[in-house]
């Protein structure tokens, strides 16, 4: 079996065994909904007024319910079947049936059964683009996520960060800093899934930023979702706790998390682009 596919395998009973759990991850606690509320800021700052959206490995389908209660017309693809289940009665329960346009499984890096141009907006979010660590199939799923996306439209992807899979080594798992598999995070990225996660590209920001503008995208923002308080979680939900306080610093935070050191350190980064119209012009 190639290794690829062997990632893809691991990925798919990683996500299937944790349907739940990703489904309640953004909403658990304020620290983790700011990843949701940071993304859904973006998303209402440069997403069109209405059209069809692909939720590209949009998992159990937070953002494509959410999308879908705002009026936008939503496919949602993702590779776990569990996944896909689970966002059908989540569609259900939510009456947004008529907005969801598909729930199809599949891959980020073979779109084949969509054509050129059919997306008024893509979005890849929560980092699906992480967990396809062959580089040569990671550059197609690039590749992919920019193809079945209309001229000019935008296209929002997150991903997680590699500075910030060091301070988490260095603040949680610091017995695995004397690990093989320590360095070629460190210096590739890659995590091959052995030990608790599984297998993911965690990717620093200019890495990121270059494989998207290789590709005739405009880079329009990046910013960090954890912000300033990334792995201060602890800290973050005592201080949502005051009201006055919160509001402070989800405002400080909106204010600074697109600072390229904050998107460095950040847990997931997202890039907001739009898709250069024909003849390769970027407006």
């Amino acid at each position: 079996m190639k290794k690829t596919d062997i990632t893809t395998r691991r990925v798919k009973k990683f996500y299937a065994a944790s349907v739940r759990k990703e489904w309640g991850r953004l909403v658990q606690d304020a620290y983790h909904r700011l990843e949701l509320e940071t993304t859904m800021h973006f998303l209402e700052k440069h997403l069109p007024r209405k059209g069809l959206v692909l939720d590209a490995g949009g998992g159990p389908g937070r953002y494509a319910i959410e999308l879908a209660k705002k009026g936008y017309e939503v496919v949602l693809l993702d590779l776990t079947p569990a996944n896909l289940e689970f966002a059908r009665r989540r569609i259900g329960r939510a009456r947004v049936q008529d907005k969801v346009k598909g729930v199809i499984e599949g891959s980020i890096a073979d779109m084949s059964r969509f054509p050129d141009d059919a997306f008024d907006a893509v979005i890849c979010l929560g980092g699906p683009l992480s967990h396809v660590l062959d580089r040569r199939k990671r550059g197609k799923a690039i590749q992919e996520l920019i193809r079945v996306a209309r001229q000019k439209a935008p296209i929002f992807v997150s991903v997680m960060g590699k500075l910030s899979i060091l301070a988490v080594e260095l603040t949680m798992f610091q017995h695995e800093l004397v690990m093989p598999f320590f360095k070629t995070m460190r210096d590739t990225g890659d995590y091959a899934g052995h030990r608790g996660f599984t297998a993911c590209h965690f990717f620093l920001p200019e890495e990121f930023e270059k494989d998207f503008r290789s590709r005739g995208v405009k880079i329009l923002e990046m910013a960090g979702l954890e912000g300033a308080g990334s792995h201060h979680a602890r800290k973050v939900n005592e201080l949502a706790r005051n009201p006055r306080r919160w509001r402070m610093w989800k405002e400080t935070h909106l204010k600074t998390c697109t600072h390229p050191s904050v998107v460095g350190m950040s847990e997931h980064i997202l890039l907001v682009g739009r898709k250069a119209s024909r003849g390769g012009i970027v407006d």
